[in-house]
């Protein structure tokens, strides 16, 4: 099969991005099919006439993920027209020959709709959910409307546009967030009044509006869903703080236990809010719900993401783990059931 692993793009998760990328870039080769690896900002300058019967490694194109938080100011100066146009040279033409492109994006433009808008208008078929789901997702205010219309236990919260006047709910501790961020960056956990508002002054910087949340103090947990079932549910303790970018993403700061240590009620509880999720949200082919459970055991459904990521301390690949699916056949069955969704 010819694929596109498109990854990178301009997003605060850019190098998160890359290293989905190139794990399924390596997992789909090994597996035999023709693979790319495409950065789908910087795109690609060469001949493109019988590209997906090179040897090429792509790797090399795309270069080592070096960084937490990347320049995107100096990642758009590569390109004259970077301040205007997303996709990179011969992006979208590589993607018209290919049987299927997986989106190893994470965050803007990745997971905000508006790639896959663009492939519906094209015809390029992809992985993951559409763009509808997508957008609803992305925007975590509008997340929380969802499920409440649904009955799913999130925490209480409200959103606040920049130059609105403040008019916070929310007790102390509280959670302030950047609403259409992802990989908790732009995530901020506040004590007191001076903290909230530096909070605030520094969720602005990664979006137009925040999101101010009710704090829950327990344990963190995460369920894939594939077609609707959810996966085993995997519990995430951070050894120091919580489950921030770094703890995300740095090997050995987080302990992950997959299935999680819970009793059957509450394991089927949480997974039928992951399920619920999934349908109310009108995800398609997989996705990832977050959770919280407080000191009372009360579940609470934090977002959903649309394309987990895929690293090597990723959680949706842990889950599947967990049932005897590895990386590869996980790969491989996201591309199955998303072209069969199409």
């Amino acid at each position: 099969m010819k694929i596109v692993v498109l990854a990178g793009g301009i997003s605060t998760e850019r190098d998160v991005s890359l290293s989905s990328g190139t794990m399924i870039y390596k997992a789909l080769k090994e597996k035999g099919h023709q693979v790319i690896l495409l950065d789908a900002f910087l795109g690609y300058e060469g001949d493109t006439a019988h590209i997906f019967e090179s040897d090429e490694d792509w790797t090399k194109e795309i270069g080592a993920v070096k960084e937490q938080n990347p320049d995107i100011k100096k990642i758009k100066a590569m390109r004259p027209d970077g301040d205007k146009v997303f996709f990179g040279p011969n992006v979208l033409t590589i993607c018209q020959g290919a049987d299927v492109v997986f989106l190893a994006l994470h965050g803007e433009n990745g997971e905000n709709g508006k790639v896959q808008a663009c492939f519906d208008l094209m015809g390029i078929k992809y992985t993951g959910t559409d763009y509808v789901s997508s957008a609803l997702c992305m925007d975590k205010g509008l997340t929380k409307e969802m499920f409440a219309s649904f009955h799913i236990p999130t925490p209480r919260g409200v959103s606040l546009k920049k130059g609105e006047k403040d008019k916070r709910e929310v007790p102390f501790p509280c959670v302030v967030k950047a609403c259409c961020g992802g990989s908790s960056v732009g995530v901020y956990i506040v004590q007191d009044e001076k903290e909230y508002e530096k909070a605030k002054e520094a969720a602005f910087l990664y979006d137009n509006e925040v999101i101010i949340e009710q704090y829950i103090k327990g344990r963190e947990f995460s369920v894939g869903v594939i077609e609707g079932r959810a996966l085993p549910i995997i519990e995430i303790a951070p050894i120091n703080g919580f489950y921030d970018y770094k703890n995300k993403y740095q090997a050995g700061s987080t302990i992950e236990t997959c299935p999680a240590v819970l009793n059957e009620k509450k394991t089927e509880e949480m997974k039928g809010y992951a399920e619920a999720a999934f349908q109310a949200l009108r995800l398609k082919n997989y996705a990832r719900m977050d959770f919280m459970m407080n000191e009372k055991e009360e579940i609470y459904c934090l977002e959903a993401n649309t394309l987990p990521g895929m690293t090597p301390t990723s959680l949706l690949p842990q889950e599947a783990a967990a049932e005897g699916t590895s990386y590869g056949e996980l790969c491989e069955e996201i591309i199955r059931i998303s072209l069969k969704n199409a």
